[in-house]
């Protein structure tokens, strides 16, 4: 890996020695918020709601205040001083170093984390980060239900995740698709499900997952080029039995699904594409694609 510097409580300090204490609660019990965003032309997509939401999330965790008022900053000096322009950004915020017992202490002085990564560039004539249109898998693992942890708050443990991705390890699939405890489709292990069943955009209410920026961004997509949207309960058979599927993260933006549970998605459409392996789609997919690329060209490169 080339060599990077990170942006660690306020200094840029080579990857290497970016380091946290192993008293520190993001290390000790995952008491952290993060968010993971990507730059375009050195501007970082929807700022503004990936910090509302990290700010969102420390504030359900007791520690409104350890988001620090100059992080954009942090992340323009991180991105600058590696000279990137394309990049994945991950921002980490913990409640720092405590004394080891479960209970925090009122007072938080906060570990702030910056790093990055470079990232092939986005928008229209851009290039998906993914080799292919994606294989997922339904696992037994089940989402963690809001009751137990809040599903909007975005954490450091992911052991939930963790364990649904440790079930495809006997196979090749992409991304493990969870359920709720009451047996419905929730999401991914790092993304969100969307699809397609008679030209209706369909996807998992809020409630039972985490309600993902970019999955926001194309449900709005969605209703401004009139594809209708609907959020609702869905048994995994009627992802199975779709038209179309994608999932959607920072990174990934809108990523085709070919196979499901090993059938393929729809009449095949999913594995269509111009040879390259990149592209992929049914028509309402590709549709969506084209205007995320047009949404980042106009909001980062233009």
């Amino acid at each position: 890996m080339m060599s990077l510097l990170y942006h660690l409580n306020g200094e840029l300090v080579e990857r290497a020695q970016a380091t946290v204490h192993v008293d520190d609660r993001g290390f000790r019990y995952g008491d952290a918020a993060f968010e993971t965003c990507r730059a375009y032309g050195a501007r970082v997509f929807e700022w503004n709601r990936h910090r509302d939401r990290l700010e969102a999330t420390c504030e359900t965790l007791g520690m409104a205040e350890a988001v620090p008022d100059d992080l954009e900053s942090r992340v323009e000096a991180t991105l600058s001083a590696n000279e990137l322009e394309e990049a994945y950004v991950r921002v980490s915020v913990s409640r720092g170093v405590q004394p080891g017992k479960l209970t925090p202490a009122a007072e938080v002085d906060p570990t702030v984390a910056v790093y990055v990564r470079p990232l092939c560039r986005g928008g229209v004539g851009g290039e998906p980060i993914w080799d292919g249109p994606a294989t997922v898998e339904t696992v037994e693992t089940r989402r963690i239900p809001d009751a137990a942890v809040p599903v909007d708050a975005k954490t450091h443990n992911y052991l939930n995740g963790i364990l649904a991705r440790l079930e495809l390890r006997e196979s090749d699939a992409d991304e493990a698709i969870m359920r709720d405890t009451d047996g419905f489709l929730a999401e991914g292990a790092t993304s969100n499900v969307f699809f397609v069943d008679d030209g209706t955009l369909r996807t998992p209410a809020t409630g039972t997952i985490l309600p993902g920026i970019t999955r926001e961004r194309v449900v709005e997509l969605a209703a401004s080029v009139g594809i209708p949207v609907e959020m609702g309960r869905y048994e995994p058979a009627a992802l199975r039995d779709a038209d179309e599927a994608f999932c959607t993260n920072t990174t990934w933006e809108l990523r085709p699904i070919a196979r499901i549970d090993g059938k393929p998605v729809g009449r095949g459409d999913a594995t269509a594409g111009d040879g390259d392996g990149t592209a992929g789609g049914g028509p309402i997919t590709e549709r969506l694609r084209a205007a995320y690329d047009e949404l980042v060209e106009r909001r980062c490169y233009d």
